[in-house]
């Protein structure tokens, strides 16, 4: 049994967690690989690691003395050696680095890197295992893509058999010898990336959560956990509006399928979520919603025209407008004899009286509406589909509320159900939907 586990940044923030992983890894002899972020803030008011690597780069692109920050970088990792006695010499390396960013000698990429890269040389000191520096084995290609072939080859090579591992996450090496970041939140991919190339039988994702919550706590009041998702469900939640993980840290575990375990490293008891492609059975027979989701700020383009359904290409040309103004849509709902489109407000509105007229050309509609100021809120759930009625009861709830629906949507495999209600019955309607379902 391989257990690879990643900390989050929240994990990592000071000395205090830095035990609290220990612990964690004590408790089970197959977490074996870790995969660490850069220190996070310990309260509201500190600093991300990361965002104070930012900074410095910034100061010393505009040529302002960035000694103040530096050392606030500096501190931290220091204090968190001495308070848990930590053997190793920093000092030589921050020096070092110090240098090289007065002369303006190291990229922003590489800049950034380098809180990952001491959280994992602390956390490998402190465990006894041995540290693997991901740019000697997360390759990417010039097209900025990762050569996972390559990269899972070089991983293998270096992971001793049945001893310990720390890998810094977030970076990789660049075909020139320069390093690359990912985009923010990228330790996720590095754990997920570890997770696959050593055939993990699990990959655990250690955050401040208790995994993923079945609503926005900031909307609804102590919403459950999910105890498990399918990877098909977590694809719905994300781009629904759910944050839950970075989007390319699912795809290298979803290809071997490994089941990914969210947990909490503030409560390692909690279960978590469990993430898989599919499940025997059910958490909860009883419960046909997974989550309820959503965001806002949509616009939506309707358009009538007699007879459409039965001419061809009237919703290519309308697609042919929005793509040559680079605009993505998220949905179509279309009648007999109509179509809309949903939109990002903030995407069409500095387009929207040309895209408007190019329609009005290209499709010939006999009315063209435009309405905005919408937002949409998703219930996923695979089972769904083996329970009738769902959709009934849905719009009854919302309905009793008082909430209008401005739109609907549901695929045929009916995985979700997107309903447009106006922004300013956003929360309400994923309380009334949560309430009525979901607890």
């Amino acid at each position: 049994m391989l257990k690879v586990a990643k900390f989050g940044g929240s994990s990592m923030a000071d000395a205090g967690q830095y035990r609290k992983i220990r612990d964690i890894l004590l408790s089970d002899p197959s977490r074996r690989v870790v995969v660490v972020s850069a220190a996070g803030k310990r309260n509201r008011k500190d600093h991300k690691i990361t965002d104070l690597l930012y900074l410095c780069h910034a100061h010393t692109q505009y040529g302002v003395d960035c000694t103040a920050v530096f050392d606030m970088i500096t501190s931290r990792y220091l204090e968190i050696r001495d308070e848990l006695g930590i053997q190793l010499d920093l000092e030589t390396e921050f020096a070092a680095l110090k240098q090289r960013l007065d002369a303006k000698a190291v990229t922003r990429d590489e800049l950034a890197s380098r809180g990952e890269y001491f959280s994992a040389k602390l956390m490998a000191a402190y465990l006894g295992f041995q540290f693997i520096d991901a740019a000697n084995w997360v390759k990417f290609q010039f097209d900025g893509t990762v050569d996972q072939e390559a990269s899972y080859e070089a991983l293998r090579k270096q992971v001793p058999l049945g001893q310990g591992a720390v890998i810094p996450g977030f970076y990789g090496l660049m075909p020139d010898g320069h390093i690359r970041t990912f985009s923010r939140g990228g330790s996720d991919i590095t754990g997920s990336l570890a997770a696959a190339a050593l055939d993990a039988d699990v990959y655990e994702n250690w955050t401040d959560v208790s995994g993923i919550l079945m609503a926005d706590p900031r909307i609804v009041e102590n919403p459950q956990p999910i105890p498990e998702v399918t990877y098909d469900e977590l694809r719905e939640l994300s781009y629904s509006g759910a944050q839950v993980l970075h989007e390319g840290s699912i795809f290298p575990v979803r290809e071997k399928n490994i089941p990914l375990n969210i947990r909490n490293t503030n409560a390692p008891e909690d279960a978590g979520t469990m993430i898989r492609e599919s499940f025997d059975t059910d958490a909860d027979p009883n419960r046909f919603i997974t989550g309820i989701t959503g965001r806002q700020d949509f616009t939506i383009i309707s358009m009538s025209k007699r007879g459409m359904s039965n001419q061809v290409g009237v919703l290519r040309r309308v697609l042919s407008v929005l793509e040559r103004h680079n605009i993505s849509v998220d949905y179509v709902p279309n009648g007999i004899d109509n179509v809309s489109v949903v939109l990002p407000t903030e995407a069409v509105a500095p387009h929207l009286y040309t895209i408007l007229g190019e329609i009005q050309q290209e499709a010939e509609p006999d009315t063209l509406d435009v309405h905005d100021q919408i937002a949409v809120v998703a219930a996923v759930g695979r089972k769904m589909s083996h329970r009738p009625g769902i959709s009934g009861l849905l719009f009854a709830a919302l309905g009793e509320a008082g909430i209008n629906i401005r739109m609907i949507n549901q695929g045929p495999d009916e995985l979700n159900i997107i309903f447009g209600v106006d922004n300013r019955d956003f929360a309400e309607a994923i309380r009334v939907l949560y309430n009525s379902f979901a607890k």
